[in-house]
């Protein structure tokens, strides 16, 4: 079955400033994992941001783990920015229960952003996660970088994610 979506869409004009996001990225490198409740790891990753012309790009976030190739977070969602501004929100599902409304703003090609809701399943895992803070940014040498950063019921907001990625694809 054909897939519905027109890849020859146009980028709505309200996202233009986020163009240099779209494509898929691959991790070139494993970036490291790590939390004061887990053992340190190394993973690698795939991002994807794309659009169907609508006022929002849609994305979605595979990691591995580096050795064994074992599938560890997926997140998926779909970033706006207000129109005539700065601020930009990433609206998120992760496979782990959790789900998350971040909000910041662009600053030429860096985005910081920071949770403003959280909620989850039920029966998640404790500790909770309590805050994240993300950045990404393209880097002078083309790559993409991110850092994410979070606070549980009972750490502070500390790093947690780090990893560069390099463009596979692009998509406008």
């Amino acid at each position: 079955m054909a897939c519905p979506f027109s890849h020859t869409a146009d980028l709505n004009p309200v996202l233009l400033p986020l163009d240099w996001l779209l494509g898929t990225w691959e991790s070139d490198e494993p970036g490291e994992g790590c939390f004061t409740t887990i053992k340190p790891f190394r993973y690698t990753e795939t991002l994807t941001f794309s659009h169907v012309g609508q006022p929002v790009i849609n994305f979605t976030f595979n990691a591995f783990h580096a050795e064994t190739k074992k599938p560890l977070h997926r997140e998926c969602g779909f970033i706006r920015m207000q129109p005539g501004t700065n601020r930009v929100a990433f609206m998120i599902a992760q496979n782990s229960g959790l789900v998350e409304i971040e909000e910041g703003e662009l600053t030429a090609q860096q985005l910081n952003l920071q949770s403003q809701a959280l909620a989850r399943v039920s029966f998640a895992r404790e500790p909770h996660v309590q805050k994240v803070s993300r950045v990404i940014q393209l880097r002078p040498d083309g790559r993409l970088e991110q850092t994410v950063s979070m606070a549980t019921d009972n750490q502070p907001l500390m790093q947690h994610l780090h990893i560069t990625y390099r463009r596979q694809t692009s998509f406008t």
